[in-house]
């Protein structure tokens, strides 16, 4: 096989000579942090890994594969990173705690929400669901100085909570974010809320009639969004009427 770095350099020449101008510019007005963007839409960058996967994992190896992955995710461009995870996507099955590991270094390299929410939801995520000992990482990020990590904590734990799951560490990671001023931080915990409310109703009520004079305004609108009416305006009513006060 050839070297990695000259497959990852082949794949980013790819995402160059496909580039659209026009939604390059589109991406970046969507995005409050500049970041840099070839123009590719999520669908076709989607087909490319699905095409790139499996030439390479068979022919080489997922350690191979993943090798590849790890070079892309080191840019600063975002469909080389949205690639990188692509191309690991649905093989949670194949990867092992040595590339669970290395996911989590991943996390210092993030540089938007689309490439965080990316790396959380199609791989650190579900490789936590497989092996539940792993959301102590998510616990973990809590603490962290880092908005990117603390948002981690919160939205590596989604594929855990619609699948009935992780309970006690949604919990935890919320009693420890809801503080935080950040909204890239409040949009993940309320995003991790909203998904338990819809999936796992049994514990999401309690919590948010717990929080519901506390939480930011953010995180309580985000996480009643697929309650019933009804329900929705008893935990936001309480936030309105202290509001008021």
């Amino acid at each position: 096989m050839k070297p990695v770095k000259y497959i990852a350099d082949h794949l980013r020449q790819v995402l160059i000579n496909g580039a659209s101008a026009p939604h390059s510019a589109e991406v970046q007005w969507f995005f409050k942090e500049e970041v840099k963007s070839r123009g590719w839409y999520t669908n076709e960058i989607r087909k490319l890994a699905r095409r790139m996967s499996r030439a390479i994992a068979n022919d080489a190896g997922i350690d191979y594969l993943f090798a590849v992955a790890d070079d892309l995710f080191d840019g600063d461009v975002l469909e080389e990173k949205v690639l990188a995870v692509f191309l690991l996507d649905n093989r949670d099955g194949e990867l092992t705690e040595k590339h669970f590991r290395a996911l989590v270094r991943w996390v210092p390299r993030i540089s938007s929400w689309a490439d965080h929410d990316g790396l959380m939801h199609y791989l650190i995520g579900p490789m936590m669901l497989a092996e539940p000992k792993r959301t102590a990482w998510a616990l973990r990020w809590t603490k962290s100085k880092d908005r990117w990590h603390r948002r981690a904590a919160a939205v590596s734990l989604i594929r855990g909570v619609r699948e009935k799951k992780f309970a006690r560490e949604a919990k935890f990671v919320t009693l420890a974010l809801l503080g935080d001023k950040d909204d890239m931080v409040q949009k993940g915990l309320g995003w991790l809320l909203r998904e338990q409310a819809k999936y796992d109703r049994a514990h999401a009520l309690p919590m948010l009639r717990s929080i519901r004079t506390k939480a930011p305004r953010l995180v309580l609108r985000t996480a009643c969004e697929t309650l019933p009416p009804d329900l929705r305006a008893e935990i936001l009513g309480a936030k309105a009427q202290k509001a008021k006060a």
